[in-house]
């Protein structure tokens, strides 16, 4: 086909075996799509194709996309708004025709099986890393091959200052939970990969555990924290066999390092940390230098 169909927000190019989703840069548009940039939708990651009236003299022409095939969908669990679907395509009235034409072409490549089986890898590619993005108990990266959680002295509660900053190979672990920031009690999980037969055990709460940082007011924004889940979900599926890799810790600023031992000392004067752990703690801080 190699045509663009351009609508609000995104513009959408039809290709033999694709559609090319490339989203605009405006103010208006949704940050979400502003980080995703483009995405490459494969026909076979298509389940359906539909066009329907939209709001205020508008068309709205949306793929389904195939269960399994796309990890940024996968993680946000339908947990996206209407007008951050990345696969709604939403255009003035008066090209409806022209949309139409190009749903039906679409659903013709589709064929009649129109690919309802759940797809057995991803067919969407997740954003790239390194990814990062600040919680409200501390800070997410994601490098490509380990996650690691740093947390704020501000923000963090004692159970996570106790355990210390956190590093998660991608081998180690099984998946990824996202509860959106828009709701109640954000948050990021990791998700431990389960031994053979094992039941795992039930997650405490997301500010108690270490696997999870916690979202907040402007803190873990769905265009930061839902890329970041799609794409350590993305690389989780296709890992290797899970040998742990040895990543070196980095060294610390000794400002950092200082600002830590002073703040561990004040929750050591509240009775939050033992005379044991202050000192455990402390050691392992000062070795970091």
């Amino acid at each position: 086909m190699g045509d663009v169909l351009a609508g609000f927000h995104a513009a959408w190019e039809f290709e033999s075996d694709s559609v090319l989703i490339r989203y605009e840069r405006g103010i208006r548009t949704p940050k979400l799509f502003q980080a995703l940039g483009e995405r490459r939708v494969p026909v076979e990651a298509i389940a359906g194709v539909t066009l329907t009236p939209g709001r205020r003299g508008t068309v709205v022409l949306r793929v389904q996309p195939r269960e399994g095939a796309d990890p940024l969908i996968e993680a946000s669990a339908g947990q996206l708004k209407e007008s951050c679907d990345p696969y709604r395509l939403v255009l003035p009235a008066e090209r409806e025709t022209l949309a139409e034409y190009y749903a039906d072409e679409l659903t013709g490549m589709l064929g009649a099986a129109a690919h309802s089986e759940p797809a057995d890898r991803y067919l969407v590619a997740a954003p790239e890393a390194p990814l990062h993005f600040k919680a409200y108990d501390g800070k997410a990266s994601f490098d490509g091959k380990a996650v690691s959680f740093r947390w704020s002295w501000t923000g963090a509660s004692s159970a996570k200052w106790k355990a210390g900053d956190q590093l998660f190979p991608v081998a180690d672990l099984g998946g990824v939970e996202w509860r959106s920031p828009e709701a109640l009690e954000g948050y990021l999980r990791l998700r431990p990969r389960d031994a053979a037969g094992a039941t795992a055990p039930a997650a405490p709460q997301a500010d108690q555990d270490p696997a999870s940082v916690v979202f907040g007011l402007g803190y873990g924004p769905v265009h930061e924290s839902l890329p970041f889940a799609a794409a350590v979900l993305a690389a989780v599926r296709d890992r290797g066999p899970a040998t742990p890799v040895p990543v070196p810790a980095p060294r610390r600023d000794p400002a950092d390092i200082a600002e830590r031992i002073r703040h561990l000392g004040e929750l050591h004067q509240q009775g939050l940390v033992t005379d044991e752990e202050f000192s455990s703690k402390k050691a392992q801080l000062l070795a970091e230098l």
